[in-house]
């Protein structure tokens, strides 16, 4: 019989891969001149339980690099030689190559084995040093009892490996049960009762003693045992041991399995061929489940669903942060991302019906009908609650993203030679997860841009009597329904200068009257840079107009304040999540369609004096002195309108990106909360278009896309502009 291991191999990625991120955390934190007891074993737990998971499961590569890493961690951690920066740069260069390995086995990604064989290098070569050290425990200058199974010992270790008898204390069978699975990490374990209810436990292993200790100091005090090394078995010995041992598993069937299933005689396989006698091998696992993967996106598709591209990522649903430190069982639950969104679509669809229900209800008779539109009310509370009940299940805190930069920061200011210190603000932030995961490259970028930018080298900080070191700030905080996001440095500040003189270069129209909100707003047009050398860090021109263009797609925005010599603050201005918004319905001939709130700064029906024609670019209409582009909805979607004039229908104010623009439309409808729908995964893009959602009545609603409209208001003229 074999057993299907996936899911458990999926469970060992997920935790391999936040147990790296902690390690990687650990160390950027970890102060080489006085670390901290309790951050070093901590580092030594994260890459122990690394390497016990992936010796679990047959992952010998990684096993092998985590247990020299292990070895000199333990070594560190206990004061026999002491912490340096190298051994830091090593600990994170071979943090880098587990989660590489970790990828190769996860997606099938390639390996740089001679990028793993140089770390492994590494760390042997700085274990190495300053090999003289005490013992580690007393017990290990224990003397070397006789012990065997029966017959004469020899002195011969069979194929390299060593038995050690490990004698315990008198401890609960549950503690001697997690020691034993400690143990049998690393070879063959077997547990014998001793005289007072004391027990040993019997290991075959290749690894060394120090290893052993190192495993048991996780359960008991290594004080209280008292470890022997015992003499290999001979042949004959080894072979009534195998025998033994065959019989029992397959008469037991390990507790669980059936007792025929015992594999049938046949070739000699390998561990990972034979899948450890009951385990199926990981590479059928691999091709089984991206098997079962193409099928259900075929079947997604096929059923017009949204398919998440991060579909296998797992999504931690947290309670408390210090609960989930100290207590990660009872706390949080790991839950697909495919449920999540399932449960997130069902709310939808509810909110939708309930909709309808309430818009029904309003034409009935109040005194006749008061107890069914009580209910309705009281459905329309519950509904609401529940809803952000379950919106706030797919929220996840800003360190998720915060925790990505500080190895960033480190690498790269040792890289340009400067000294920067990240200080970050508001981790705890919660966003929406597909927000979150399309602002990492955004941010990505900013910060690259302040570490070389921004910040400056060592020697000019001091010639302007600033410090050497520079600071990088980010930070996270609540405004209204929005997320505000800012990366600042107290670097040099941008120059206006120079900002002025390259768009000029490039054909951008300037003067010197701009004010410098509106100077800062160059740096976002493509191409634009003011390095004087292209680097691989930056200097291309590419980068910044795609943060604009990435987070306007998100309905953000982005203002730039700057000082020169005292630094710089990007703000980024975003919806807390996409899945649902406050819209105002506005008509337009026969249609109805959603306009975003967050844009909408007013409505108002123009007089005729403030309607002015420009030759060949359309209309303008003049608020408080302000004349801003006129925009005909009905031009746009080929709609036949009530009205064709401004003063006859209603015009609404918007603002994106630092820009307003008014839009012609019929009538005003209302305000309401609408659930979107993604548009291009079930139908196709459509320009000006960002969504559709369902109104109470049924109906269909098409959510403008005010960026485009704006973008859109300097070509306008008679003719139609979207097709």
């Amino acid at each position: 019989m074999t057993i299907d291991i996936s899911q458990f191999f999926q469970v060992f990625f997920d935790e391999a891969e936040e147990l790296l991120a902690e390690m990687e955390r650990l160390l950027l934190a970890v102060d080489i001149g006085a670390p901290d007891a309790e951050d070093l074993n901590a580092v030594f737990r994260t890459a122990h339980s690394v390497k016990g998971g992936a010796s679990t499961f047959g992952l010998n590569d990684m096993t092998e690099v985590t247990h020299i890493l292990e070895s000199l961690l333990d070594r560190i951690r206990k004061g026999e030689m002491p912490l340096t920066a190298e051994h830091v740069d090593a600990f994170l260069q071979a943090k880098d190559i587990l989660k590489m390995q970790l990828d190769g086995h996860r997606n099938g990604a390639a390996v740089d084995q001679d990028a793993v064989a140089n770390v492994r290098m590494m760390l042997q070569e700085l274990s190495q040093d300053d090999l003289g050290g005490t013992p580690l425990v007393a017990a290990a200058a224990a003397p070397v009892a006789s012990f065997a199974l029966g017959g004469t010992a020899t002195s011969a270790v069979a194929e390299g490996a060593r038995r050690f008898r490990i004698e315990l204390p008198k401890v609960e069978q549950r503690e001697v049960n997690a020691l034993a699975a400690e143990v049998g990490l690393l070879g063959r374990v077997s547990v014998a009762p001793l005289a007072g209810g004391c027990s040993a436990i019997i290991v075959t292993t290749h690894e060394s003693l120090d290893d052993i200790i190192a495993i048991c100091s996780f359960v008991l005090d290594p004080d209280d045992l008292k470890i022997f090394e015992a003499p290999a078995l001979t042949p004959e010995q080894r072979a009534i041991e195998d025998a033994a041992r065959a019989k029992v598993e397959r008469d037991q069937g390990y507790g669980f399995f059936d007792a025929d299933d015992a594999p049938a005689a046949g070739p000699e396989l390998s561990d990972d061929e034979r899948g450890y006698g009951f385990f199926q091998p990981i590479d059928q696992i691999r091709a089984a489940a991206t098997a079962n993967r193409a099928a259900k996106a075929v079947q997604a598709t096929a059923e017009g669903l949204e398919t998440d591209a991060a579909a296998e990522k797992k999504l931690v649903v947290k309670k408390d942060d210090k609960a989930v430190a100290h207590g990660a069982e009872s706390s949080s639950i790991r839950v697909s991302i495919e449920k999540v969104d399932q449960l997130i679509n069902l709310i939808g669809e509810l909110v939708i019906t309930q909709a309808m229900i309430e818009q029904r209800s309003d034409s009935l008779d109040p005194m006749v009908h008061e107890r069914l539109l009580n209910s309705v009310s009281q459905l329309t509370r519950n509904t609401r609650d529940l809803q952000e009940a379950v919106m706030s299940i797919r929220m996840m805190p800003m360190d998720f993203v915060f925790s990505r930069f500080p190895r960033m920061v480190r690498d790269l200011a040792g890289k340009l030679g400067k000294k920067v210190d990240f200080i970050t603000n508001g981790a705890a932030t919660e966003l929406d997860k597909g927000l979150i995961e399309r602002i990492v490259d955004p941010l990505t970028h900013l910060v690259r841009n302040s570490i070389d930018h921004g910040i400056e080298m060592p020697e000019v900080r001091r010639a302007a009597g600033k410090t050497d070191t520079g600071r990088l700030f980010l930070s996270a905080a609540h405004q209204g329904g929005n997320i505000m996001i800012e990366v600042a440095d107290d670097g040099g500040g941008l120059n206006r200068e120079r900002i002025l003189a390259k768009a000029a270069e490039n054909g951008i129209a300037v003067s010197d009257a701009m004010t410098d909100s509106e100077v800062w707003q160059l740096i976002f047009a493509p191409g634009f840079s003011t390095a004087e050398a292209v680097t691989d860090v930056s200097g291309r021109g590419v980068g910044m107009d795609v943060v604009k263009r990435n987070i306007a797609a998100m309905g953000g925005s982005v203002d730039i304040r700057s000082a020169r010599g005292f630094g710089t603050t990007i703000s980024i201005s975003l919806p807390l999540t996409l899945a649902i918004l406050d819209g105002m319905s506005i008509r337009c001939g026969e249609e109805v369609y959603i306009l975003p709130l967050g844009f909408v700064v007013e409505s108002l029906q123009p007089a005729p004096d403030d309607i002015k024609e420009i030759a060949g670019r359309g209309r303008v209409i003049k608020v408080r002195g302000e004349y801003l582009p006129l925009i005909p909805l009905y031009q746009m979607f080929e709609i036949a309108p009530r009205f064709t004039n401004p003063c006859e229908g209603i015009v609404v104010i918007l603002e994106s990106e630092g820009r307003k623009a008014a839009l012609f439309v019929d009538d005003l409808v209302g305000q309401q909360q609408v659930v979107v729908k993604n548009l291009e995964s079930n139908y196709r893009k459509v320009t000006g278009i960002s969504g559709a959602t369902i109104l109470g009545d049924g109906g269909v609603s098409l959510i403008l896309d005010v960026s485009a409209l704006i973008r859109s208001s300097r070509q306008l003229a008679d003719d139609i502009i979207f097709s």
